[in-house]
C-alpha cells in the first residue's frame, strides 16, 4: 500500500522564519525556486555518486558531467575536498575496498574499472581493470560492489546489459551474466551471500545467490529503479524509482514488496520527482529521499516497516542526485549546482589558444568557454538534520519553492481570456520544432526586447520570417527551454519531462566519451513513462499527426505515431532544406484539409537552424538560417491565408539553447506564437518555458498535463485576445542566397570536416560552438563575461502563499 505525503496543508501555513537560515530565494529558468538548506562547498560537473568509507574518514565522490570529469576525494571531519583527480572517463560506479587502502571507479565507455591506492590522502591510480575494449565496444559499466570476503568485484553495466564477476587478486574476468536490461547499482546482502541489482530498464530488483551460482525470481519494483539501500540489520531494502516519484521497500525475508513511499510533493503526482537516492538512520529509524526534480529531501519514519509515515521535506540545491548521512548530517550532491548562468561565451572560442587544452579527446575548459552542457556546476550541501519545528518550516519553503503547488490548489495565475478544452474556439495546434537557437543570437536587434546585440549571429537579414512574427505578433523575451541538449530537449519538448537515464548519460555521448543519443524514442529506458504529447492526445481522442518528429529514416520511433505520421515527410538530415519539407507538409495539408482529415494536433519539424559549420563546399550557416526562417515564413503564410486560420495557434519552439550565447541565461531562447486569437505587436516579458507552451496546448484542446512540470508551467494566456482578427502573412526573401556555399579553406574548415551531421548534436558541442562563432565572425573577440541568477525580489522572501 502507498504511503503518501500528507503534508499540503504546510504549504498553506509555514510563514515563520527557518531555524537554520535558508539564502534568499533563486528563480530557475523553469519556474521553480532554490533555497537551499545548509552550508555547501563545490563540487565537479554532474556528481552522480558519492560512497563513504569503511571507517567513515572519507567520501568519495564521482563526477560524471560533460566538461571534465573526475574522482573527489573529501575528509569528512574537516568537511573539504583534499584531493582531485582527473580521469578522462567515468560514470556512476564507486566503492571502496573493506580495509580502505583502495577506491574503485567505473572508467566509463573506456569499459575499465579504475583502481585508486588511498594513500596519505590522496588517490594514486595504480590499475585498470579491463572489461573489454573502448567504445564503440558497448559495455558500460554502471554500478560497482566490493567482496572482500571472496576478494571480488561486482559490476552491473548498462550497454550489454551484464554482470561481472572480477578476481581482485588475478584481475581476471570471472564469469558474465546477462541480466536482460541495462543496470544501474547492485549492493551485497548484510551475510554476503545475495548480490541485488537495480535493473533500471526491465522495473525489476534482480538477486544473484553467489553460493548457489542460481538467479531468484526477479521483484517488480517501479518505473526506472536506481539507487538501493540495505538497512544495516539486512531485513529490507529500500530500491528509488525515478518514474514513479516512489521508493519500493522489500522484505529480505519473503523478497515482497510490503509496501511503497510516494516521495512526491503531492499524493499520486505524475512524472516530475525523480526520485533517485537514500540514506537511512539507523538509530531514528528514519529514511531521506532526494527527489531530483523537486529540489528536495523527503524525510520519512520508517520505524515499522509496512506502516512507514512521511514526515516532510527539505529543500536542496538543484536536482540533488545523491544522500548520504554521515556523523548526524546530511550530505547532498546537487547535480546542477545552485543556479543557472548567462553564457555570452557560449559559442565563441576562447581569445588565447592556451586557454583550451585537450585532455582525454575532451575540451577542457579555460575561464571564458560557457557551452550549457557543463556550464551547471555541482555542489555540496552538508545539512544538520532538522528538528521537528524545522522540518517543518523546511516543508513549507519546499513547497513555496515548487509551482506545481500552485497547480494543486487548482488556481491560474492568469485566466484564460478565452474558453478551453472542448469549448475553446482553438481546433487546430501546429507545433513546430527547431534546434538549438538563443534568444540574443537571433532576435537582440529587435527593439522592446531585452537583447545584446554583441551576440547576434543571425539577425534580421538572414530571419526577416521570425523577426515579422514577433512584431506582428508577439515578442517572447523571457522564454526558456527546459532543457539542456536535443537529447533530453527532444523528451522536454514532446513530454515536459527528461528521465533521469536520458539526464545522466547524455553528458557521456555528447562529450565523445561513448555511449548513445538515447532521445526521441532511440531507447525505451530514455521514454517517459505515460509518453508524450502524442499519447496524451490518444488519451483524450484528440486526433495528431507527426511531420519529422520523432521519425528515424521517415519512421516511427515510438508506436504511438505509427499511422499518424505523414511518411514522405523527410526525417532529420541537414542534407536536405526545410523549404523542401514545407512543400511536402503543405501537399499533406492541404489534401487533408480538402477531404476534412485535417488532425487537431500537429508537430512539425523544421532543424536546419543547427548548421553544420562551415564545411566546404556545404551550404554556409547563414544559408541554412535563412532556408529555415523561409520555411518558417512560408509555413505561416500557408496557415493564415487557409479557412482555419482563426481556429488555429502556431506555436514554435527550439528544443535547445545550447549552440549559441545569452546575456542573461544560457536556457534562454527563442519562441514564437501566431493564430486568429494571438495578440497583435506586443512584448511579452513574462517567464515562459518549453512546458508552457506543452501547458497552454493541452488547456485548449482539454487535456489534463503529463508530467508534474507542465502541470506547474504559466500558461502563455496574456498572448491571447478575447476574439480573433484576420491576418495575411506573407513570407519574406532573407537577404541571403540559400544556395550560398562556404568557400574559405582555414583552419574552421578543417575542423567542421571532421564533424558527423547524420544527427543532430552528434559532435563535441563545444568544439563545434566554436567553429560556428569563428567561421562567421573571425577573430572576433567577445565582450567582457556578464553573470546573471533569476532572484526574488525581497518583497515575496516571505510569500509562502
Amino acid at each position: 500500500m502507498a504511503r503518501s505525503f500528507l503534508l499540503i496543508v504546510l504549504y498553506f501555513t509555514a510563514q515563520s522564519l527557518l531555524a537554520q537560515a535558508l539564502p534568499k530565494p533563486v528563480l530557475l529558468p523553469n519556474g521553480w525556486k532554490l533555497t537551499p538548506a545548509g552550508t555547501s562547498f563545490p563540487l565537479g560537473d554532474l556528481p552522480l555518486n558519492m560512497v563513504i568509507s569503511p571507517s567513515s574518514k572519507y567520501l568519495a565522490v564521482t563526477n560524471n558531467g560533460q566538461g571534465i570529469q573526475s574522482i573527489e576525494l573529501i575528509d569528512l571531519r574537516k568537511q573539504k575536498k583534499i584531493d582531485s583527480v582527473v580521469v578522462s572517463k567515468s560514470w556512476y560506479g564507486l566503492a571502496f575496498s573493506g580495509d580502505e587502502k583502495y577506491l574503485f571507479a567505473s572508467g566509463g565507455h573506456d569499459n575499465l574499472i579504475l583502481q585508486f591506492a588511498v594513500q596519505k590522502d590522496k588517490l594514486i591510480l595504480t590499475d585498470t581493470l579491463k572489461l573489454g575494449k573502448p567504445w564503440p565496444e558497448k559495455i558500460g559499466p554502471a554500478g560497482i560492489e566490493v567482496d572482500d570476503k571472496r576478494q571480488r568485484l561486482y559490476v552491473v553495466t548498462r550497454e550489454d546489459q551484464k554482470l561481472y564477476v572480477i578476481d581482485l587478486k588475478t584481475k581476471k574476468i570471472l564469469n558474465t551474466l546477462g541480466l536482460g536490461a541495462e543496470a544501474y547499482a547492485c549492493k551485497l546482502s548484510r551475510d554476503k551471500k545475495e548480490l541485488y541489482i537495480s535493473c533500471w530498464g526491465c522495473d525489476k530488483l534482480l538477486t544473484w545467490d553467489l553460493e548457489k551460482n542460481i538467479w531468484k525470481n526477479p521483484i517488480t519494483v517501479g518505473d526506472n529503479p536506481n539507487e538501493l539501500l540495505l538497512t544495516p540489520d539486512g531485513k529490507y531494502l529500500y530500491v528509488c524509482n525515478a518514474n514513479d516519484n516512489s521508493v519500493s521497500v522489500i522484505d529480505n525475508k519473503s523478497k515482497k514488496v510490503i509496501e511503497t513511499l510516494d516521495a512526491a510533493l503531492f499524493p499520486d503526482s505524475p512524472s516530475g520527482s525523480t526520485t533517485n537516492s537514500l540514506a537511512y538512520d539507523p538509530s531514528e529509524k528514519k529514511l531521506y529521499i532526494a527527489n531530483a526534480d523537486n529540489n528536495c529531501l523527503a524525510v520519512f519514519d520508517v520505524s515499522k516497516p509496512g506502516r512507514s509515515s512521511a514526515m516532510g521535506f527539505i529543500p536542496t540545491g538543484w536536482y540533488p542526485t545523491c544522500v548520504r548521512l554521515i556523523n548526524k548530517k546530511l550530505w547532498v550532491s546537487n547535480g546542477k549546482g545552485f543556479e543557472s548562468k548567462a553564457n555570452p561565451f557560449g559559442p565563441s572560442p576562447v581569445r588565447k589558444k592556451e586557454d583550451v587544452i585537450h585532455h582525454g579527446g575532451i575540451t577542457k575548459e579555460g575561464s571564458d568557454v560557457q557551452y550549457i552542457g557543463s556550464l551547471l556546476k555541482g555542489t555540496m550541501s552538508i545539512i544538520d538534520i532538522p528538528s521537528a519545528k524545522a522540518l517543518k518550516e523546511y516543508s513549507g519553503k519546499v513547497y513555496s519553492n515548487s509551482p506545481y503547488s500552485q497547480y494543486r490548489r487548482d488556481t491560474l495565475d492568469r485566466p484564460a481570456p478565452i474558453k478551453m478544452g472542448k469549448e475553446s474556439p482553438i481546433k487546430y495546434v501546429f507545433y513546430v520544432i527547431k534546434e538549438n537557437r538563443t534568444y540574443d543570437q537571433v532576435l537582440a536587434d529587435v527593439k522592446g526586447g531585452n537583447g545584446d546585440t554583441t551576440l547576434l549571429l543571425f539577425g534580421r537579414k538572414y530571419t526577416p520570417n521570425q523577426h515579422a512574427l514577433v512584431e506582428s505578433f508577439v515578442l517572447l523575451d523571457n522564454f526558456y527551454v527546459n532543457a539542456e541538449v536535443s537529447a533530453d530537449g527532444h523528451s522536454w519538448s514532446m513530454g515536459a519531462y527528461a528521465t533521469d537515464y536520458l539526464e545522466k548519460t547524455w553528458p557521456s555521448s555528447y562529450s565523445g566519451r561513448g555511449g548513445t543519443y538515447g532521445g526521441e524514442g532511440e531507447r525505451e529506458i530514455a521514454n517517459n513513462k505515460n509518453g508524450f504529447i502524442w499519447n496524451n492526445c490518444s488519451r483524450y481522442g484528440i486526433s495528431y499527426r507527426t511531420y519529422g518528429e520523432f521519425m528515424e529514416h521517415e519512421r516511427p520511433t515510438i508506436p504511438i505515431l505509427a499511422g499518424h505520421n505523414c511518411p514522405t515527410y523527410p526525417s532529420y538530415s541537414l542534407e536536405i532544406r526545410d523549404t523542401t519539407r514545407f512543400y511536402v507538409w503543405k501537399k499533406d495539408f492541404l489534401s487533408l484539409l480538402k477531404n476534412n482529415k485535417l488532425p487537431q494536433f500537429n508537430t512539425v519539424r523544421f532543424g536546419n537552424d543547427h548548421t553544420e559549420g562551415v564545411r566546404l563546399g556545404r551550404p554556409s550557416p547563414y544559408a541554412h538560417v535563412a532556408d529555415n526562417d523561409l520555411a518558417v515564413g512560408m509555413f505561416i503564410e500557408t496557415l493564415s491565408q487557409s479557412p482555419i486560420w482563426n481556429e488555429t495557434v502556431v506555436f514554435i519552439v527550439e528544443d535547445d539553447a545550447q549552440n549559441g550565447a545569452d546575456h542573461v541565461d544560457a536556457h534562454r531562447s527563442t519562441a514564437y506564437i501566431a493564430g486568429g486569437y494571438i495578440k497583435r505587436k506586443v512584448v511579452d516579458h513574462t517567464l515562459y518555458t518549453t512546458a508552457s507552451m506543452l501547458r497552454t496546448m493541452e488547456l485548449l484542446l482539454g487535456m489534463e498535463p503529463m508530467t508534474q512540470y507542465d502541470a506547474a508551467a504559466t500558461p502563455m494566456w496574456s498572448c491571447f485576445n478575447t476574439s480573433p482578427a484576420p491576418f495575411s502573412f506573407h513570407a519574406i526573401i532573407p537577404r541571403v542566397s540559400l544556395d550560398e556555399k562556404n568557400v574559405a579553406i582555414n583552419q574552421w574548415q578543417k575542423k567542421s570536416e571532421q564533424f558527423s551531421f547524420d544527427k543532430e548534436d552528434s559532435n563535441n558541442d563545444i568544439e563545434f560552438n566554436q567553429v560556428l562563432w569563428h567561421g562567421l565572425k573571425g577573430e572576433t573577440p567577445f565582450p567582457g563575461p556578464k553573470r546573471a541568477a533569476f532572484v526574488i525580489p525581497l518583497a515575496d522572501d516571505n510569500d509562502d502563499d
